[in-house]
């Protein structure tokens, strides 16, 4: 409460009127879905159906046929159900009132600069860690991130020859698909880690706890907020790229393989200056967008909102959340949940492609998503994994060929090579992910496609959780820095790398190996 101090003279004692601060109210779809989430009430598929005749905020809207809480009316894979259904209902009231966390105007452009992606006049880079921890919301680790991000953006845009689209797996990526939701630990089962905004990887903190979502929402934020402001303090000035520190590569290839590309931009900005052409505020600051897996449904319905579209003027439904949003290979199921609640925002989005997906599946899922063609709307990211993308890719590329749509191509090389190491710790072997990406470019190519962008799991600090790369990091490396709270990372270096070999296939017209890349 608050006590205003009213005072109508010099000569007369103060007057105290108390206020009660506005409450806020739930909307009638955060309470359906806090039931939804608890178990604690008996909450039938029937009364959700019967229910969901009005949208987020209780009011009918029967154009669209759509509302942030259709997905009640699916069936959900990796679920979450809490203990308490007043506990969610209060963390939801709150998401439901705090501002969105990005803009119809961001959003609309990453759409056309992904168009010009899906259309082969852009590359896209998104990486960042498999999953985003609440303490990696510092300074070093938002800048080492970017830095990297960068780093590798440098390299690309010299290999590619192409503007660079850049998409950060930050600011909310905190929750993660896990195989198995429980697991055994000194002779008890208890569940799984599955990311900071569900639950705690201390053993004592493993009970989803729906104030974490409240949390999520506000480390999201503190991460925009340092991401924008450093950008618009010329952190990304092309000017000055060695303030993008290389101290955590170790070869000194790669170092002085990245230092030529810099002498080139500079050479280049140097001749710019000299005719006067060097005024342009891309030199200075980039577009930058944020991206998560839209994993807690109920999370990403508080953050939708119906908002004016900047380019036309019309009420839409905007996911603002983050720029961009993806599909994961475990929740894509055309009836699901997922698909259902993506359906109807105007983000772009993405889908995680695996060697399980049909034919007959993706077309299904690009008829739902992208019913009106709209060419980038769809990013396939596509994680088949080195020993199967021969097989799967060129069907899947030839079936969307026959349909209208104009997607953006784009592989993920990480997540369908994870292995266990000698010692048990999970990992990546650098060769094949090199496998994967190099058969992904050639691919596509043989298919008269092309491939659009790459996503990475990459971390900018100097971690040892991937092995091979030119570091050469072993099986018994891994110990020295594995930091990972769940899939392995690709290390400064490593991504680098990765870069490199990238910028070396579409140079060469084909993928280089370490040596010969070490060696060029």
């Amino acid at each position: 409460m608050v006590y205003k101090n009213v005072s109508r003279s010099r000569s007369r004692s103060p007057v105290f009127i108390k206020v009660d601060p506005q409450k806020l109210i739930p909307s009638e779809g955060a309470i359906r879905t806090a039931k939804l989430r608890s178990n604690s009430v008996d909450y039938t598929e029937s009364q959700v159906i019967h229910e969901q005749s009005d949208d987020l905020h209780g009011n009918v809207d029967n154009k669209s046929q759509w509302y942030p809480t259709s997905w009640h009316t699916k069936p959900i894979v990796q679920d979450v159900i809490y203990s308490s259904m007043e506990d969610v209902e209060k963390a939801l009231e709150k998401l439901e009132a705090l501002p969105p966390l990005v803009s119809p105007y961001e959003i609309n452009n990453l759409q056309e600069k992904l168009r010009d992606a899906a259309l082969g006049k852009a590359f896209v880079l998104q990486g960042g860690d498999c999953a985003e921890l609440f303490d990696y919301c510092s300074q070093e680790r938002i800048e080492s991130k970017m830095k990297i991000l960068l780093q590798m953006s440098l390299v690309l845009i010299w290999g590619t020859k192409l503007p660079l689209v850049r998409i950060g797996r930050i600011a909310g990526q905190f929750a993660k698909p896990r195989s198995k939701l429980n697991e055994e630990v000194d002779g008890k089962v208890i569940p799984s880690f599955r990311g900071d905004n569900i639950n705690g990887f201390d053993m004592s903190e493993r009970t989803p706890d729906p104030s974490r979502l409240v949390s999520a929402y506000f480390h999201s934020a503190a991460s925009l907020n340092f991401i924008r402001s450093s950008l618009s303090s010329g952190f990304a000035d092309l000017h000055k790229p060695f303030d993008w520190s290389l101290s955590h590569v170790q070869s000194s290839e790669v170092k002085a393989r990245y230092r030529a590309v810099v002498d080139a931009i500079t050479e280049g900005l140097s001749f710019m200056k000299t005719i006067g052409a060097d005024k342009s505020s891309t030199l200075e600051s980039i577009d930058f967008y944020t991206s998560h897996e839209g994993l807690m449904l109920e999370f990403e319905q508080c953050l939708t909102r119906k908002l004016r579209d900047p380019w036309d003027g019309e009420s839409k439904w905007y996911n603002t959340s983050a720029h961009f949003l993806w599909i994961g290979d475990r929740t894509r199921q055309s009836n699901g949940a997922h698909v259902e609640y993506f359906r109807g925002i105007m983000n772009p989005i993405g889908v995680k492609v695996g060697p399980s997906m049909t034919v007959d599946e993706l077309v299904a899922i690009l008829d739902i998503l992208d019913p009106d063609c709209i060419a980038g709307k769809v990013t396939l990211i596509t994680r088949y994994g080195a020993g199967n993308i021969s097989e799967v890719l060129p069907p899947h590329i030839a079936a969307v060929k026959r349909t209208k749509h104009t997607v953006v191509w784009m592989s993920d090389p990480c997540h369908g090579n994870t292995k266990a190491s000698t010692s048990g710790l999970k990992t990546r072997d650098f060769e094949d992910i090199m496998n994967e990406l190099a058969l992904a470019l050639q691919i596509h190519k043989d298919n008269d496609s092309q491939l659009n962008g790459v996503h990475l799991e990459l971390t900018g600090d100097a971690v040892t959780e991937c092995i091979g790369g030119s570091a050469r990091l072993t099986d018994e490396d891994l110990q020295i820095r594995y930091d990972t709270v769940c899939d392995p990372r690709l290390s400064e270096s490593q991504s680098l790398d990765v870069a490199f070999l990238i910028a070396d296939w579409c140079k060469e017209g084909k993928m280089l190996s370490i040596a010969e890349h070490s060696s060029s």
